[in-house]
């Protein structure tokens, strides 16, 4: 293993990247993997593909597809899936599917493919927000995209045997993250969306996410999520909850710059206040040794869950937005969540 393939793994092992060759045997554990991909002209978005593999329904698995267009478009192919084979061609666990969507990796935290190919329900942000989609409305997606990993592997390790240890906060906080470890790695893409019968080659940027993890939800208050890469390959993320009532706060961020990794920490967060189809402001600052980072945002290319009974009442915000750093612009990531009575809509 070189140097850079150790930096690009984040401290874990070219297995990580591996999926699991059979049902966990603990009912709580999952595999989930997700992509948050971006067109390079902004035409588009897939604010969330993924596939939630939980052990208690291993067999038929949650899928997401998020798509969602300039000028206020959005596709949702959010359903079950029946689970394809973990093997890959050379007889390595490599494959995480269910129903339309195939994820495979290719290489190990460099290249992964995933393809689509599928229907979803058709209608806009604004129907979303108003909870008026017509769910027999329906339109076939197809996307064949290869991902290639930009930046090293953003690793939260949190064994059972490490949250036993910490003070109950820190425990409620890494249990919402998961038990079990989780990574993010920044990518570029490259590949065909096809929709409404005409095919659309693109390049994009966008964050790739797996875990193997057993998450309980409860006590969670809501979050803010962002990240992007820029044209020079400088990018960031971070991930925040919002502050408690005895003051602690799960907040943790990087800039990656200069081929380093810096560990940072959000001081500017744009919280979920108002469901907008696109415009609203989500700028954000972060602190790292670097000093201060600001990075300007508006959003773009939104889809929304409004009042979410499975969630605890949480308002959820899956969309883009476009970033800007020192003159330089991405499309990037962003999700949040926040309960209902702290958001108004318009």
């Amino acid at each position: 293993m070189t140097i850079a393939d150790a930096l690009m793994m984040g401290g874990l092992t070219p297995e990580h990247d591996l999926v699991f060759p059979q049902c966990p045997a603990d009912p709580e554990m999952r595999e989930s993997t997700s992509m948050w991909l971006y067109d390079d002209s902004g035409r588009f978005g897939l604010p969330r593909i993924g596939i939630e593999a939980e052990a208690s329904s291993w067999d038929n698995r949650r899928v997401q597809g998020n798509f969602a267009f300039a000028g206020g478009r959005i596709l949702n192919g959010a359903g079950m899936g029946a689970a394809h084979s973990p093997f890959g061609s050379d007889g390595r666990p490599t494959v995480l599917g269910a129903g339309p969507l195939s994820c495979r990796c290719i290489e190990p935290f460099r290249k992964w493919h995933i393809n689509w190919d599928g229907a979803a329900v058709d209608g806009t942000v604004d129907q979303q927000i108003a909870k008026t989609l017509d769910p027999d409305r329906r339109v076939l997606v197809q996307f064949d995209l290869e991902l290639t990993m930009a930046a090293p592997a953003w690793v939260q390790d949190n064994s059972a045997e490490k949250v036993a240890k910490l003070p109950e906060a820190d425990a409620i906080a890494a249990g919402n993250m998961g038990i079990g470890w989780r990574f993010e790695q920044l990518l570029r893409a490259k590949g065909t969306l096809a929709v409404d019968g005409a095919t659309h080659p693109f390049t994009g940027t966008g964050l790739r996410i797996k875990r193997q993890s057993v998450r309980p939800m409860a006590g969670f208050a809501g979050h803010c999520w962002q990240s992007a890469i820029f044209p020079d390959g400088r990018g960031f993320g971070y991930i925040a909850y919002p502050k408690r009532e005895d003051g602690y706060q799960f907040n943790e961020a990087f800039v990656w710059q200069d081929g380093k990794m810096h560990e940072a920490r959000a001081t500017k967060v744009p919280w979920l206040r108002r469901i907008v189809g696109e415009g609203d402001d989500c700028s954000l600052e972060l602190e790292s040794e670097l000093g201060t980072t600001r990075i300007a945002a508006v959003t773009a290319l939104n889809t929304f869950r409004v009042g979410n009974p499975d969630i605890g009442g949480l308002n959820l915000h899956q969309g883009g937005a476009q970033y800007t750093w020192d003159g330089q612009s991405a499309y990037g990531m962003i999700e949040r969540s926040s309960h209902e009575s702290l958001t108004t809509i318009g």
